[in-house]
């Protein structure tokens, strides 16, 4: 059945000043139409057509037959090679179809065994036009190993386990979180250990930290093959392959299953703006074209990041990236997408060397590029159509309208979007301005400067404020004193005092005001006292920095522990009383002399002075509920580093007179540098 047209009245009454926008709307919305009912008339829908890897690549029939097939149009002839022939050249040529597809089967052994065995290492061998022999990795292929001793270039390998080696996974899924909050993740530095940390080590020891801090959904960064440890991930070479640095395929899904037994979403980092420009272990000139997947020329090429861009208008490479997404939901059980660099898959010029003012004229025209953002509407509708529960969040710079509305509504998709100015702001204020110089006006309007009915994903920092060269919040506030005066068996210095308060209130400020989810980086919520460098030439390949010290939250007798409990006091809250999922908060006080603000969110009442020298007592605020209220978190509680001058026992009436446009009024004891939230009773 054909998709329906888009009806531009659902679009403006989302959005009124989209009206001049309306035929741009319109044309990719018909755009995504012509390409889904391609997809129902040549495939027979999402469900056939996004499990392409049951198609292309190694896949094992019922007798144990392997069938191999790769999409390889310029090459004029095609063997399959490796340990099972001794990497013999000639001796298993494929069959090319009218679509440039090569296919080859290898029967079983007599023994009823698969004609390859598990684990041994393979390669295509290809004939082009010239006359030249290339070689290259399978595309489709679910396991490459790279040995260091020998070389970069990775080895692809015929990944089969027999039934006993193969995961089962014992816990369904959990129900889809609408109170997100997200931990991100890096398998490889989550050990204290100078080394790659292990799948397996994960599960057992950070897996449980994760849990106890309340926070109920994990993002997973760098799990699809790269090339380079220090890249973070995001020059993939092979879209199919578990990363080998951290163990097996098996230690993956195990991880997954036990975060899905613990109650805890999992969702992936997932590299669909880009690829590694590697020849030898990517996908780059595969075939010995350089425009099989990407664009050719300088429009498959992308000058900073110097890797590879999709052709997002060619029918296999569709396929391939849908079900790309499809195979990590299916067989890893993941449960949805972060997708990296939306923003230069969105537009033309990649968001390099452009400001986003806010205006609409930036988002559509000549600047757009349609092919994108129609595949981003494509894979956002066929994970929600496949998996009603995926969750889906959009890395953009450039606030582009729509981006969190459901497809049929002509939006992008997407159902959050990280706030990226937030994390910015922070940097900037603790940067360059004293702390008697905050503007709570812009702190509040920076927190809450978000699309009415698009939900957004507030942070105050995340893996990119701590990689070298940044540094984190706790490093900002704090610095080498991290290293001297974090100690209980000494004195609290000023330094350390205003570091761990604005650390927390920082923390607290970002989570309640400044979206529907909440994201924190491995390790920052205790303050990780340095910043992230993976090994590399520049640091004589050292691990020193590229691991989680996690001794220091647990020595009882550091002061990291404080801010790892206000975290977990902090997302306790949240799921508590459900603020991340209530309407957006009505801020009823932004005092610049006292340094004062006030909110009020899913019924609770939130005050944070930021003042660095006054304390105020009796400080009237305004509240919309009147009754009687109780502080549920303080800042400045003893567990949490703080100095215990507030009684949290302490209840507050209210006087039905009204204050700051609200309709009661209480009055609050705030030191300097703490915050308090209140609850009715």
């Amino acid at each position: 059945m054909p998709t329906k047209p888009l009806d531009p009245q659902v679009v403006l009454k989302i959005d009124g000043y989209l009206k001049p926008h309306i035929p741009a709307i319109i044309q990719r919305y018909n755009s995504y139409r012509r390409w889904k009912d391609l997809i129902e008339s040549h495939e027979g829908g999402y469900d056939k057509f996004t499990k392409g890897y049951e198609r292309y690549g190694f896949n094992v029939g019922p007798n144990n037959e392997i069938v191999y097939k790769e999409w390889a149009p310029n090459a004029k002839e095609a063997y399959l090679i490796g340990e099972f022939n001794q990497w013999n050249r000639t001796s298993h040529p494929m069959e090319k179809n009218e679509f440039g597809v090569w296919e080859i089967t290898i029967p079983p052994f007599p023994s009823g065994a698969p004609g390859i065995p598990h684990d041994t290492k393979i390669k295509l061998s290809m004939v082009l036009p010239s006359g030249e022999r290339i070689e290259r990795l399978p595309v489709w292929i679910k396991r490459v190993t790279q040995d260091l001793t020998v070389s970069p270039v990775y080895d692809a390998r015929f990944w089969n386990p027999p039934a006993s080696e193969t995961y089962k996974f014992k816990h369904p899924r959990p129900p889809k979180p609408d109170n997100l909050r997200i931990y991100e993740a890096h398998v490889g530095i989550a050990t204290a250990e100078p080394r790659v940390g292990q799948y397996k080590e994960f599960t057992k020891n950070v897996l449980p930290r994760i849990k106890d801090l309340g926070y109920n959904a994990i993002q997973l960064m760098a799990v699809m093959e790269h090339a380079y440890y220090a890249s973070f991930g995001y020059q993939v070479t092979s879209f199919f392959a578990a990363s080998s640095r951290y163990g097996v395929p098996e230690d993956l899904k195990e991880l997954i299953d036990t975060a899905h037994q613990l109650g805890i979403t999992v969702l992936l980092d997932i590299v669909h703006s880009h690829a590694c420009k590697n020849v030898l272990d990517g996908l780059n000139e595969f075939d010995g074209t350089d425009h099989l997947y990407f664009h050719e020329g300088g429009k498959g090429r992308h000058d900073l990041w110097d890797s590879r861009l999709f052709n997002y208008g060619s029918y296999e490479v569709i396929r391939f990236l849908l079900s790309n997404l499809r195979y990590w939901m299916e067989e890893f059980q993941f449960d949805g997408f972060r997708f990296d660099g939306v923003t230069s898959m969105m537009y033309k010029h990649h968001g390099i060397g452009t400001g986003f003012s806010g205006g609409y004229h930036e988002y559509f025209g000549d600047n757009a590029d349609e092919e994108g953002i129609v595949y981003l509407m494509l894979a956002n509708d066929a994970m929600h159509a496949l998996y009603p529960n995926t969750i889906t969040i959009a890395e953009d710079v450039s606030g582009m309208a729509l981006l969190c509305k459901p497809v049929p509504e002509g939006g992008v998709g997407f159902d959050y979007r990280l706030s990226m100015a937030i994390p910015d702001m922070w940097i900037k204020l603790l940067k360059h301005k004293q702390d008697n110089e905050w503007d709570l006006a812009n702190i509040v309007f920076t927190l809450t400067n978000r699309r009415d009915g698009e939900k957004s994903i507030a942070y105050a920092e995340s893996h990119d404020q701590a990689l070298v060269g940044d540094k984190t919040l706790a490093f900002w506030l704090m610095d080498k004193e991290m290293y001297t005066n974090m100690s209980e068996t000494t004195p609290m210095t000023p330094v350390i005092a205003r570091g761990l308060s604005l650390h927390k209130m920082i923390r607290l400020v970002t989570h309640a005001l400044g979206g529907e989810g909440y994201l924190n980086f491995i390790g920052n919520e205790f303050g990780h006292p340095e910043w992230l460098d993976f090994p590399r030439d520049g640091n004589g390949n050292s691990f020193h920095y590229a691991r989680r010290q996690w001794n220091v939250v647990d020595d009882s007798l550091l002061r990291y522990k404080f801010l790892n409990n206000f975290d977990r006091a902090m997302n306790h809250a949240a799921q508590k009383y459900g603020w991340l999922d209530s309407p957006q908060a009505h801020v009823s006080l932004k005092n610049e002399q006292d340094k004062v603000l006030v909110f009020e969110r899913a019924g609770l009442l939130f005050v944070f002075n930021f003042h660095p020298t006054n304390s105020y007592t009796d400080y009237r605020v305004g509240v919309e509920v009147d009754g009687k209220y109780q502080i549920v978190l303080s800042s400045d509680e003893k567990d949490y580093g703080g100095f215990a001058n507030i009684d949290t026992k302490t209840t507050f009436s209210t006087t039905p007179l009204e204050w700051n446009g609200r309709k009661n009024f209480t009055q609050v004891y705030i030191p300097s540098r703490t915050c308090i939230v209140l609850a009715k009773v």
